[in-house]
């Protein structure tokens, strides 16, 4: 497996992440939840992914088929969302370690300045990866 578009849905904002075969990122951005067909669309044909992995969350099942009306063509796959906030915000400290007095306190203190449900999808596509 080259690559996968991973796609945390959400009501008001996705997150996104293009993973490569690996788990490593290539890419990761929040977009609003009425451009997802768009991001998705133009992620699918500039990456060139072999699948998109998605959580299956509340908003899944309409995510999905927004998407299958513009890419019939996509393999989606379904991923557990169970605590993927919080192993999303655990991701952000490891990518953007903390600095100062916040280095001595444990990262599970801390919260990140942002949303993190860019770094949702790339669980949820690191996930999705140790399964196959």
């Amino acid at each position: 497996m080259d690559k996968i578009v991973a796609v945390d849905p959400g009501r008001d904002k996705c997150g996104l992440a293009v993973l490569d075969g690996q788990g490593e990122i290539i890419l990761h951005k929040i977009i609003a939840a009425e451009k997802l067909e768009e991001a998705v669309r133009e992620l699918w044909q500039r990456e060139q992914p072999d699948r998109l992995v998605i959580g299956d969350g509340t908003t899944s099942r309409q995510a999905i088929a927004r998407l299958k009306k513009i890419l019939p063509e996509l393999t989606v796959e379904t991923v557990d969302e169970y605590r993927t906030t919080d192993e999303a915000k655990l991701l952000y400290w490891t990518l953007n370690p903390p600095a100062g007095l916040k280095k001595f306190l444990p990262v599970t203190m801390l919260t990140p300045p942002g949303p993190v449900d860019d770094l949702a999808a790339v669980v949820l596509g690191r996930r999705f990866l140790r399964r196959k």
